[in-house]
């Protein structure tokens, strides 16, 4: 086994940062208990790598490199470690890591950064490792001091023993510190796993239940002044001229200053800004702006997908073969701008005091936020400090590859200049009105069947804004996030062809809770419903059918979750309807089937059966909450939200009263079945949301003859 001493060790993968909650008795926690906030170690404490802190008082805490805001990564990151560790729930605690790409980078992006369904797919064998490396540490350190040979002696719940002797990690952490670091540690066999596939409590929950969990908005510093921005109405105006003195006039208002992000106003409350900032008059240059209303960009996409885009996948020859066939089957399907709408909308605190910035915010890519804080404020990067928050959701919108809010928050301090602390803080209306949506998107789509009821062609064109393009993850040519999983079907389609349109447009758009995915598995598994009726076949059966690969995982889904639902080929049963979807997103496959009714000319979903296939299930738990989470997220939006522009192009929806959520009453009883496997572990916390949209929709049809073309089923008028 390869192995360095410690100080080389550690000279490559330090990492430390200030602990978040108080630990509690009794079961894991989140917030420190080796980590000092001077950026040092506690005195005694065993520092293995940048994962792990062993700590003299026995508590074990992790740095999880992923942001927390709801999906579970303190949790999962948090059991790994102890798994391989042998650790004691109780004793485990977690806290964010720093912002560090050399240290923490996502090994699926390359840089530090959540996302894309990744946190446990990448971390997994680096903090099973992690937590190896520091059992067979201390293990040595427990057989040096008992003369024994290391093999004699075992762990089990945080205590180390030889059957002679016995002791804590923190009885050994000071000893373990100075043995030899293993660098490619052995891990266990899925077969020994205590810990891994078990519903351990979730580290956050308490302090989450009784207010101790700190989030951004909980942050003040001494003197710190509250900003708000003002911005355009029409998303891509800018300023022209403004009027600062009757904001000026307002108890408690500051001052006033232009930033590129548009008008901030700052404040000793957030009141006194907020009444700053609607006192302020101001003059729009509207020369780049976006005045067309969303019916308009609907319109002129319909009229681009008349011309054939990008080829991004194309088997034989898909024209012939529906011009061939006996029955032809046309659809076109729209999906409006959605907002991403987390509980918490966002924020960030910036201090700056003689040179230097510390900075508190959700930050899903927190060295982007440093990068760019950095250079805006003309500092060098090891003087801005990175405090990555707890963040009240985010579903995409807290990935902003522009660090667009890292932006606003230095630039407020640029403007003010000098020393002092400032928070920024977004309403819910400028979180809805402030665009980095999920694009506008059109799919065209054609098929054809021939006499003996068997798909012969497929084409599907798709039309939109690229996420990507213009920031650093451009790679140029097509943009897959935009049309991901409207390519590599499961399905055994003689002649398919997928081409994309980039349409150019002035309004920010971002990825949002399973990216393409959510316009892609609407628009396949409804055309693919269609299809399959108009041959006379079973939903079920003729997905089956037509599925590849016979072991294939998409097949093991589909034929779990028609077992849970008791599938028996009926899709109405009296008032109810029955409507079945499936797909793979984020290496995860996922099949769901509704039960619908018509409750007041709306769907009325009563039930959710669901079968994920997502690897190794490090925590059930969290997956099955991520899976219902997940449906709830896709069910209300499919039902009622789209974010629009109205005439002039100004935003339609300004706060929930408009762009409404799924309420209680509405959310579906949700069963999941999770397929057991020993494959390394796929995303969770956003493959539960593709599937929910076209399987209602199928229901719906059922029910009522046809599918809604234009998303949600409210302005589809349903």
């Amino acid at each position: 086994m390869t192995v360095q001493n410690r100080r080389q060790f550690l000279a490559s993968s330090a990492g430390l940062v200030i602990g978040v909650a108080l630990p509690l008795k009794g079961r894991a926690q989140s917030g420190a208990a080796a980590a000092l906030g001077d950026g040092t170690i506690a005195e005694g404490a065993f520092a293995p790598n940048a994962f792990i802190r062993i700590a003299p008082d026995n508590t074990v805490t992790v740095l999880c490199k992923h942001i927390e805001f709801g999906q579970g990564p303190y949790t999962g990151l948090a059991t790994l470690v102890a798994e391989e560790l042998d650790a004691d729930w109780s004793q485990m605690r977690v806290e964010s890591a720093p912002a560090n790409d050399e240290l923490y980078k996502n090994l699926a992006f390359g840089l530090q950064g959540t996302g894309g369904s990744t946190a446990m797919a990448n971390s997994f064998m680096q903090m099973r490792q992690a937590g190896a490396a520091a059992r067979t540490m201390l293990v040595s350190a427990a057989a040096d001091r008992w003369g024994v040979d290391p093999s004699t002696v075992s762990v089990e719940k945080g205590v180390v023993s030889d059957g002679s002797n016995s002791a804590t990690f923190g009885e050994l952490a000071e000893a373990a510190a100075e043995a030899r670091v293993p660098v490619e540690p052995a891990v266990k066999n899925p077969s020994e796993f205590t810990l891994i596939g078990t519903d351990v409590p979730k580290v956050d929950s308490q302090a989450k239940s009784n207010g101790t969990a700190m989030f951004t908005m909980d942050v003040y510093r001494d003197g710190m002044e509250t900003v708000v921005t003002r911005r355009p109405s029409v998303i891509g105006a800018t300023v022209a001229s403004y009027d600062d003195s009757a904001a000026l006039d307002v108890p408690g208002v500051t001052a006033v200053r232009q930033i590129p992000q548009g008008i901030a106003v700052y404040a000793t409350s957030t009141y006194a800004a907020l009444k700053g900032r609607e006192a302020l008059s101001v003059e729009w240059d509207m020369s780049n702006a976006e005045t067309r209303s969303s019916d308009e960009i609907f319109a002129d996409f319909r009229e681009m997908a008349n011309s054939q885009g990008t080829v991004v996948e194309e088997t034989g020859d898909s024209a012939g073969a529906i011009e061939g066939a006996e029955t032809v089957l046309e659809a076109t399907f729209e999906f409006p701008f959605l907002a991403h709408a987390p509980m918490e909308p966002l924020d960030a605190v910036i201090e700056v005091t003689d040179g230097a910035a510390e900075v508190w915010m959700g930050a899903q890519f927190p060295t982007a936020d440093k990068g760019v804080i950095t250079q805006t404020l003309g500092l060098n990067p090891e003087d801005v400090t990175m405090n990555v928050m707890l963040a009240g959701g985010s579903f995409g919108r807290r990935a902003q590859p522009t660090a667009h809010i890292g932006a606003e928050i230095a630039e407020i301090a640029k403007a003010a200049g000098g020393n002092g602390s400032w928070k920024l803080v977004w309403t819910r209306e400028d979180d809805l009105t402030g665009a980095y949506y999920r694009p506008i998107t059109v799919h065209k789509m054609r098929g054809g069947i021939d006499a003996e009821g068997n798909i012969v062609g497929w084409e599907d064109r798709v039309v939109n804004q690229s996420i990507t393009a213009g920031t650093p993850f451009d790679q140029g040519g097509a943009d897959p996030t935009s049309f991901e999983g409207s390519t590599k079907m499961p399905y055994d389609l003689p002649n398919v062809t997928v081409d994309w349109i980039k349409a150019d447009m002035p309004v920010p758009v971002l990825w949002w809770r399973s990216v393409g995915h959510t316009h892609t598995a609407y628009a396949t598994e409804v055309f693919l419903d269609e299809l399959l009726e108009a041959a006379g076949k079973d939903p079920v059966q003729g997905r089956l059918d037509l599925i590849k690969d016979e072991a294939g995982r998409d097949r093991g889904v589909l034929e779990r979750v028609a077992e849970l639902a008791g599938w028996d080929g009926q899709r109405v049963k009296g008032d109810r309807a029955y409507g079945v979807a499936v797909h793979e997103s984020f290496s995860s496959y996922v099949a769901q089937i509704v039960e619908v009714s018509d409750q007041g000319g709306m769907p009325k979903v009563h039930k959710v059966w669901c079968a994920i296939d997502c690897g190794v299930a490090v925590n059930p738990n969290v997956i099955r909450a991520q899976i219902e989470g997940g449906v709830g997220y896709g069910l209300g939006t499919a039902l009622f939200n789209a974010l629009e522009l109205g005439e002039g192009g100004e935003v339609r929806q300004k706060n929930f009263d408009t762009y409404r959520m799924l309420r209680i009453s509405e959310m579906p009883d949700v069963e999941v079945a999770i397929i057991e496997s020993e494959m390394d572990p796929t995303g969770v916390g956003e493959p539960g949301t593709p599937p929910i949209a076209p399987a209602v929709a199928n229901a719906w049809r059922a029910l009522k003859g046809e599918s809604p073309r234009r998303l949600p089923f409210k302005q589809a008028g349903v």
